[in-house]
């Protein structure tokens, strides 16, 4: 009989189980995070693709936008770069404003890093499975189609602590 409970509740338990790892997991990711590039970052503010970034860096994120169409231009203080490995400096998150069947191509790019980043996140309405398990394989966190402002806001009070 016992048995049959533990049974008849596994399903729930497992699920919230999943949530709660996720939940710890997006903590994790921002309490570890201090440089954040944007692989197709805009820069007018009518965009979410800036918005989003714009709101990072107000919240104390070292935002580094990469859009080839925006060579040479300037976002939050940092000029665009063409592609992601052309930063310099240590990136700790790579977020993504690009269409899924893009996402193959940037996680061959992000690869070509050195070091490689810690994580990458994939904005809301984006995800590939493929992309991801290539990430995932060389040791880099993936998070899927979340948006990282409503994300950080949801979290902000714990990530301060």
């Amino acid at each position: 009989m016992l048995v049959g409970v533990i049974t008849a509740d596994f399903p729930i338990i497992v699920a919230l189980n999943k949530k709660k790892m996720k939940n710890e997991k997006i903590l994790e990711i921002f309490k570890n995070t201090r440089t954040i590039a944007v692989i197709g970052m805009k820069d007018g503010d009518a965009e979410v693709s800036f918005r989003v970034p714009e709101y990072l860096k107000e919240s104390g994120y070292d935002i580094y936008p990469v859009n080839p169409g925006k060579t040479g231009r300037e976002a939050l203080g940092k000029k665009f770069r063409a592609k992601v490995f052309e930063i310099k400096e240590k990136i700790d998150l790579v977020e993504i404003f690009r269409r899924s069947e893009f996402i193959v191509e940037h996680a061959k790019e992000i690869m070509k890093m050195k070091p490689l980043p810690k994580y990458v996140w994939f904005q809301s309405g984006i995800y590939n499975d493929e992309a991801a398990k290539m990430l995932e394989e060389k040791g880099i966190g993936v998070i899927q189609d979340r948006c990282m402002l409503v994300e950080h806001k949801r979290f902000k009070t714990r990530i301060a602590g």
